[in-house]
């Protein structure tokens, strides 16, 4: 296990300890950047020699900038597969790299707000996170390092289209913005639906935890824009705060709902699932998610005072199958995975 990967998964993210007023409902704000090299093929077009080529310069280029001058560099061909899923389930990189990993690799501060994936589907995917809702100054120290990159490096940029990217989805500010939400009151209400058309409605994309092609699991939804041509990164986050504080209030409205017609079953539903999570021998991933989404949504609505929601927050990510192992430093089977996380979650819990 290389120093650097050690070193960066060794503690919680800090975008996971969430002081903010909506930080039960909004997990975190992201926000990420394509950009890619002037005159040179993008990275599926690409030989192996020149992919090698263009990470060793993107490594020097982003270690020289301020805010990753202390960065933690990880090369994802000197790790193996499941160290690369650890990285996928702390949100660091993308499943993309876990399975194309030659000539890519990570560089992340060490609290794991900021960070850039090299030869990804880009040449650069540049990404910062921080707790709760707050893209506009997320936003801000993502423009930082962006502006620093554009002094060392010649993107592809069409004065037409803007940036040029490898997805024609992403031409234009090669802008991606997005919030984690916990919306459990929106789903016990049956009201899910209408605020997910909504949101596409207004072209915005709505996945699960681990963005497109992921499950909704736990009542977890990340949503994000999908248009990134003919508007401004400043427009594009300022829409973005104003859709999710919309989202924000629906769901504070359905659990005031909740509260005052179903109080006492509520508050039996959310006691039981605390129960289960501190006395289960044997639980996998998907329960273990709706059972946590149950007591983060009895924490946020007063009904439960015990637990701390930060410690929630932070098993949301050691209860995901590679971190088990990384823990128990073997290899375990899913049966063998299932006790290690129930181990872990009354360990904790307790």
């Amino acid at each position: 296990m290389p120093a650097d990967f050690k070193k960066l998964v060794g503690s919680p993210a800090e975008w996971l300890v969430n002081g903010q007023q909506s930080g039960e409902i909004v997990l975190s704000s992201r926000v990420r950047l394509a950009r890619n090299l002037e005159g040179r093929k993008f990275t599926h077009s690409s030989k192996s020699d020149n992919l090698k080529e263009i990470r060793d310069l993107l490594k020097e280029a982003v270690l020289d900038t301020d805010p990753l001058e202390k960065g933690l560099p990880i090369d994802m061909d000197e790790i193996s597969e499941s160290e690369r899923m650890v990285l996928a389930e702390r949100r660091l990189i993308s499943q993309e790299m876990v399975m194309h990993y030659r000539n890519r690799s990570l560089i992340a501060a060490e609290d794991e707000k900021l960070g850039v994936m090299i030869n990804e589907e880009d040449h650069l995917r540049l990404y910062a996170i921080g707790a709760g809702l707050q893209l506009e100054e997320v936003g801000r120290v993502l423009d930082s390092l962006d502006n620093q990159l554009s002094v060392r490096l010649n993107f592809a940029f069409s004065p037409r289209f803007g940036y040029l990217t490898a997805c024609p989805t992403n031409v234009g500010t090669g802008m991606r913005v997005s919030s984690l939400l916990h919306l459990p009151g929106l789903v016990h209400n049956n009201d899910i639906r209408k605020v997910v058309d909504g949101m596409r409605h207004v072209r915005l994309s709505v996945r699960g935890t681990y963005g497109e092609g992921s499950e909704v699991i736990g009542n977890f939804f990340q949503i994000s824009n999908s248009i990134t041509l003919g508007l401004s990164e400043s427009e594009t986050i300022r829409n973005m705060e104003g859709q999710i504080g919309k989202v924000v209030e629906f769901e504070k409205r359905s659990r005031d709902k909740l509260l005052k017609e179903a109080r006492t079953l509520l508050k039996d539903k959310v006691s039981r699932s605390l129960g289960i999570l501190r006395s289960a021998r044997l639980i996998d991933s998907k329960e273990a998610m709706k059972l946590l989404s149950d007591v983060r949504m009895g924490v946020g609505m007063g009904l439960i005072s015990e637990v701390n929601m930060n410690v929630l927050n932070e098993l949301l990510i050691t209860i995901q199958p590679m971190h088990l192992q990384m823990f128990n430093e073997e290899v375990l089977d899913p049966e063998q995975r299932d006790i290690a996380r129930a181990d872990h979650l009354r360990s904790v819990l307790e």
